[in-house]
């Protein structure tokens, strides 16, 4: 059943959504000034995804992110500003500035942390969701992965094991349309990834991901339903990245998308059209969003300063909270 929107859940559904955007852009900024070393994933255009699946979940909810994962942080509650001094390698970093753009996490709010290697987070959200089943606990977790790592084996093992194990898992698939410049046209038999979770036995839908409110309506009530029933489930949100794959697309020249496809998306933007439902269906006021406006843009213009003034890691630190034995040349006992 469709809740009816109330301006509260507007106006924060809009003020994440904006906030995503904006993070973006002050990144892709950064990233060409090379005060972000590397290349980053931007979210641009997915912004109703995150936003609207996070929004339907508890604090104790559990998710695990991918490589273009910001705006799954920023939607779970991850701070902007840790999350701008990780991206510039500093101590206040989320990870200590050790993690960089593709593997922020805070464990703390239920973020397990975006993966640089796709599918991977899948296991990892199964994983969880077998432990809150041996523990008896409510909890549901959240597994963002793309399109092309829909293909990946890790995937479908893991999907196969949620399913014979009842888990309390949701798959969602943010279908971009594109792994990195592959097409779904090419890499997909099938025109709904949703279709597949038949073969596991467990229930699967599509949806417009572009629409924040449809993102939202329908999580909560699949969260409701996983959660009483500790059954997996699996959403696919079709959407669009308005960006190249990565920031270094631009340089590399890379064209596999006409002008065409990617302004007919770019009519379809998750924050402009949400803000014009809810300026005429008369939910809030133009003044109430230009000051959300304000302040979002106040609020990055503080973070990148947090982050700038934030110190650097100590050389001696390098190989501290490292899971792996120091390696002195010399041959240890049982090593092959």
């Amino acid at each position: 059943m469709t809740e009816k929107i109330t301006k509260n859940l507007a106006l924060e559904l809009y003020r994440k959504m904006v906030l995503c955007r904006k993070f973006e852009e002050k990144v892709a900024e950064l990233v060409n000034k090379n005060e972000i070393y590397g290349t980053t994933h931007e979210y641009v255009g997915e912004e109703a995804v995150a936003v609207g699946v996070c929004s339907a979940l508890r604090n104790n909810d559990l998710i695990t992110s991918t490589h273009r994962g910001h705006g799954h942080i920023i939607s779970k509650g991850g701070d902007i500003r840790y999350m701008f001094a990780e991206l510039l390698g500093r101590v206040n970093g989320c990870n200590k500035g050790k993690g960089g753009s593709m593997h922020i996490a805070d464990p703390g709010i239920g973020i397990l942390g975006a993966n640089g290697i796709v599918g991977a987070g899948v296991p990892i959200a199964v994983g969880a969701a077998l432990t809150i089943k041996i523990k008896k606990m409510d909890n549901v977790v959240i597994s963002f992965f793309g399109d092309g790592a829909s293909n990946q084996g890790v995937v479908h093992e893991a999907m196969n094991m949620a399913s014979i194990w009842n888990l309390p898992v949701i798959f969602v698939c943010e279908n971009n349309q594109y792994a990195v410049s592959t097409s779904v046209k090419y890499s997909l038999k099938i025109e709904n990834i949703s279709e597949r979770s038949k073969a596991y036995g467990f229930e699967g839908k599509t949806i417009d991901g572009m629409d924040v409110l449809e993102v939202y309506n329908n999580t909560k009530e699949i969260v409701n339903k996983v959660r009483s029933e500790n059954k997996p489930f699996l959403l696919e949100c079709k959407t669009y990245r308005y960006s190249g794959h990565f920031t270094a697309e631009k340089i590399l020249n890379l064209n596999y998308r006409t002008e065409d496809e990617i302004n007919y998306y770019k009519s379809k933007c998750p924050i402009l059209s949400f803000s014009t439902k809810i300026l005429n269906d008369g939910i809030c006021t133009k003044k109430e969003l230009d000051d959300i406006d304000n302040l979002v843009i106040n609020q990055i213009d503080e973070a990148v300063d947090f982050a700038r003034k934030s110190k650097s890691p100590e050389p001696s630190d390098a190989l501290k909270d490292m899971y792996a034995t120091e390696y002195t040349g010399i041959p240890q006992k049982g090593w092959i």
